[in-house]
């Protein structure tokens, strides 16, 4: 069986659209599945992370003229117009049978699909804005409080809908640490704080929660521990100001632990994200920002069910120094968002 994974990465885009199809990828390649992927070059791509884990990866070249179409509102993304991406994809998809075609981006809607549609069997599309058409027999939105009617009327009446966050693409390492995590939670304490913001960052928002963070009355003995990105744009920044910080503080870059690291953090400040499903998976009581239009109805779900603390940057001090009255009820609520095996069930409906 051949699947392809169109998808890409970049300072503008964040990394979390790659990050969560590598993680399908994995499954599917232990399941004795041939995997490939095609990637435009984009300024922060994750080109050489892909191969890294084995797996073929196809590039598309950065056009100089940059057109696209302007038909989505994030069809700059894409890097070129549908039509120009799928003539630079067809090329891949004849190499051999393709069993199944996967694409995770939200530069690309049922015109790019159309145009391809001879080229493969089936075509699995991953989205969480439901704000355009697919012609797609499988639709995977991991989504908290999705609903059948955000896309019956946006895909074919035969697509299979995997709705919600039950589907949500963790890591393996999540459930490994998942139990770890809920139990020391049962008796909460302040010691450790986890920033993590995405592995780029474009914002800077890491560093005006830094900033924040010297005018908050905590705990004398915290330890803080920012997780960043090797190609975030403002790394260098964050850290001379996480040298001016009266608590003992650690940069921590490309991290290859993370879900040890929050099962270990007793509060996270995060963006609200694919990190989101991590979070509540390992029940971390989370403080949320909303770093991008596309994270506004993640967090506002989560917030109403209090499975998260949805903040501005300028009111983390209320929401830090109240944290031993809310920390444990929240957490609670967010480990019943995600269990971990979402992408195992995925697998399941692919194969």
């Amino acid at each position: 069986m051949r699947v392809v994974f169109r998808v890409d990465a970049s300072l503008q885009m964040g990394t979390g659209h790659v990050m969560r199809c590598l993680t399908l990828a994995k499954v599917l390649k232990g399941n004795g599945v041939n995997v490939e992927f095609i990637c435009r070059k984009h300024e922060g791509n994750l080109i050489d992370k892909i191969r890294s884990n084995g797996f073929n990866t196809f590039e598309l070249e950065l056009l100089e003229d940059n057109k696209v179409d302007n038909k989505l509102f994030y069809s700059h993304w894409l890097g070129s117009t549908q039509q120009q991406d799928a003539k630079d994809c067809l090329s891949v998809l004849q190499l051999g049978k393709v069993h199944l075609l996967i694409v995770d981006h939200y530069g690309i809607d049922e015109d790019w699909q159309q145009e391809l549609k001879a080229y493969y069997d089936k075509l699995m599309v991953i989205d969480d804005l439901a704000d355009r058409k697919h012609q797609c027999d499988i639709l995977l939105d991991q989504t908290f409080g999705c609903q059948q009617r955000d896309y019956e009327s946006l895909v074919p009446a035969s697509c299979k809908l995997l709705l919600g966050s039950k589907y949500a693409l963790l890591r393996p390492e999540f459930i490994k640490w998942r139990q770890y995590s809920l139990e020391r939670r049962k008796h909460p304490v302040f010691k450790q704080l986890l920033i993590n913001m995405g592995g780029v960052d474009v914002k800077n928002i890491t560093e005006k929660i830094v900033k924040e963070l010297k005018s908050c009355n905590l705990p004398s003995d915290l330890s803080i521990v920012v997780v960043m990105g090797a190609a975030a744009p403002h790394l260098k920044s964050v850290i001379a100001q996480v040298n001016n910080l009266p608590y003992n503080t650690e940069v921590e870059i490309d991290v290859k632990n993370m879900a040890e690291i929050m099962a270990n953090s007793d509060i996270a400040i995060g963006a609200s994200g694919t990190t989101t499903w991590e979070r509540c998976c390992l029940g971390l009581p989370t403080i949320q920002i909303i770093a991008a239009y596309n994270q506004m109805a993640i967090a506002n779900h989560l917030d109403k069910i209090n499975a998260i603390k949805l903040s501005e940057v300028n009111n983390l001090s209320e929401k830090l120094e109240t944290a031993k009255y809310w920390m444990s009820d929240f957490s609670v609520n967010a480990s019943r968002v995600c269990d971990g095996t979402g992408v195992a069930i995925v697998a399941k409906h692919l194969q």
